[in-house]
């Protein structure tokens, strides 16, 4: 049986309404001006439209020794259980027996292929990992849960992606006809810091279709992120349809889940890519919570599609969604001095169909600059998506 290439969505809606834009920013304000038909904000959420379930909000983590970026942002917004972290009392594989010199990227390979609840011994202080090969996981083993217990960095050593999760990669084990529908594997990472990933030029898996994620990419299945830092990452430089310089996800099932944790966070900490300096979505939702977004950077150019002459790229300096039907739905999160070369400093969001919906719910956006466009009255974001989206409350946009 022939192994399927997944459909990948239509863009022709997104190409038409951006070259319109372009053509409106060019003749009426000369760069940053936005989309006089985008959508207005709207006073209430559609059901559809994802939002927090009621609970404790968990407290925010202490300051690090080495002064570097803490997980999170102290937002208050409640975690729904679905977005916390997952048990780790029964550990499947433990890595390492108490030294640094025991946890190894070979360790950590093998037991992502093994599957199951991960987690480290190297030590009482912290330790650093060099990846010199990308852990991937099977789609035919259980659900990854892998916990750096607030002490372990993964570093791509500025060379390799950190961790991989496709479901339409044979060599990953196909296990169903339906591979970009399937709803498992399930990978968890929480409690743990990723460094220096870079998926630049890294495209195995089936062609032209695994790009970006520098320190995370996964197709298919589901995904959640707690608790977690993600610094100094890339991925491509340039290019229309890429992006997630920390992480890329594409058709992944529900909503990822982010909560808890720090993309960026101070200068120098920042991730950059093409697009989606911190994440990237092609038709894939998110559900963000508690989560910090600074200094990343979108440094592409010619967005998408690429203007003639350009390599494309450059939008979302945090986020850059593009799809059909997706969501993004974000909480207690703060988002300050991302930037794009073109559109969406602080987040970029196109639902070809017109049918995504964008829930900003006592967050802050500030200072996020957009290079060449974005949505009139709202700094910082791009955004094409259903009547009245996106949904604002509680929340500060500014420049």
């Amino acid at each position: 049986m022939p192994f399927p290439r997944c459909p990948s969505p239509s863009r022709s809606a997104c190409a038409r309404s951006l070259l319109l834009l372009f053509t409106a920013v060019a003749a009426g304000c000369g760069g940053g001006g936005g989309d006089s038909a985008a959508p207005a904000v709207a006073s209430a959420p559609p059901a559809s439209t994802p939002s927090p379930a009621p609970g404790p909000a968990p407290a925010p983590a202490p300051t690090p020794p080495d002064g570097s970026p803490a997980a999170g942002y102290a937002g208050g917004c409640a975690v729904p259980a679905a977005a916390q972290a997952a048990s780790v009392a029964s550990p499947t594989t433990v890595i390492g027996n108490g030294t640094p010199a025991s946890c190894t990227s070979a360790a950590v390979v093998n037991a992502v292929a093994q599957g199951g609840v991960i987690t480290f011994n190297c030590g009482a202080d912290p330790v650093t990992i060099t990846m010199t090969q990308t852990a991937k996981v099977f789609n035919n083993r259980p659900d990854v849960v892998l916990d750096g217990g607030g002490k372990v960095t993964l570093s791509g050593g500025g060379a390799v992606r950190i961790l991989y999760q496709n479901t339409c990669d044979q060599n990953q084990v196909w296990t169903s006809a339906q591979c970009h529908l399937q709803t498992t594997p399930r990978l968890t990472v929480q409690n743990i810091t990723m460094v220096d990933g870079n998926s630049s030029g890294q495209s195995y898996g089936l062609p032209n279709e695994v790009y970006g994620g520098g320190a995370i990419f996964v197709r298919g299945g589901q995904f959640k992120i707690v608790n977690s830092r993600f610094f100094r990452n890339r991925c491509e430089g340039t290019g229309p349809d890429l992006g997630g310089a920390a992480v890329r996800a594409f058709g992944t099932q529900g909503l990822v889940h982010v909560s808890g944790s720090t993309f960026g966070g101070a200068s120098g900490y920042g991730n950059t890519c093409s697009n989606g300096g911190g994440l990237s979505g092609l038709d894939a939702s998110f559900g963000i919570y508690n989560s910090l977004f600074t200094h990343n950077t979108a440094v592409g150019n010619g967005a998408n599609p690429a203007r003639a002459g350009t390599p494309g790229g450059g939008s979302g300096g945090a986020i850059y969604q593009d799809g059909n039907s997706f969501h993004l739905g974000m909480c207690g999160t703060r988002m300050q001095n991302n930037t794009a070369n073109e559109g969406g400093g602080a987040l970029f969001y196109v639902s070809n169909d017109r049918s995504g919906t964008m829930s900003i719910t006592n967050s802050v956006l500030q200072g996020n600059p957009s290079g060449q466009f974005e949505t009139a009255g709202l700094p910082g974001i791009f955004v094409l998506a259903a009547p009245g989206q996106p949904v604002v409350t509680g929340s500060t946009i500014s420049r």
